[in-house]
């Protein structure tokens, strides 16, 4: 076996990868079973799309070597110190939290969570902590491989988050244009593009030289 097809083999065993696949699957079949409204199954995206966000900041936290090349501030380049990491942390946490401040606004107009009844809210709260399970595995799981050859750039690692959430902004974009059956096919292509994602993602965390990264 080449090595190309040994590391796509390595991707596809990756039990992290299944594990977000699983959190998938878990809210398709809630939302088939308890024939779900698109709102419901959107505030499981969002929730999953700020789960996202959570573990991208103690990613970037627990960096103990990085880079922050080409990133300034007032001007003057970001140094490359534990402070200055703190501080992009930070900065990132606010501007991805206001980002998904005004989403969940979007959402609660359409399906307030107060009118939910207490069955809805456990099903949903199921769904959600599926993928809460998921990628907090995920984040363990490849602790030691992600980043391990070389420094990620610290400005890359701040804006990646916003490229992993797309499938969830574009069922938002689309979903209310498809019926319930047009709604199931839409979820399992995000299912298939959160995969992706997630593969794509630590193949890049992992690889010497990659846009996420800076030599030594």
């Amino acid at each position: 076996m080449g090595r190309l097809e040994e590391n796509s083999y390595m991707r596809l065993s990756d039990p992290s990868l299944w594990g977000v696949i699983f959190g998938n699957a878990v809210s398709i079949y809630l939302a088939v079973t308890q024939d779900w409204p698109l709102a419901q199954i959107m505030w499981i995206y969002w929730g999953q799309s700020v789960i996202i966000g959570v573990m991208n900041v103690i990613r970037m936290l627990s960096l103990k070597d990085f880079t922050t090349k080409g990133m300034t501030q007032n001007g003057s380049p970001v140094p490359e110190t534990q402070a200055a990491k703190r501080g992009i942390a930070m900065f990132f946490a606010l501007h991805y939290g206001f980002f998904h401040f005004g989403y969940a606004a979007f959402l609660w107009a359409e399906q307030p969570l107060n009118a939910l009844s207490m069955n809805e809210a456990f099903l949903m709260m199921l769904a959600l902590s599926m993928f809460v399970g998921s990628h907090s595995f995920s984040l363990m799981h490849n602790w030691k491989a992600d980043f391990r050859q070389s420094k990620p750039n610290l400005g890359t690692l701040m804006f990646y988050p916003y490229l992993r959430i797309i499938p969830m902004h574009l069922a938002i974009i689309f979903g209310g244009f498809l019926d319930f059956l047009g709604l199931i096919i839409f979820m399992v292509l995000k299912t298939f593009a959160d995969a992706g994602t997630h593969m794509v993602e630590h193949y890049l965390f992992q690889k010497p030289g990659s846009a996420l990264h800076m030599k030594e």
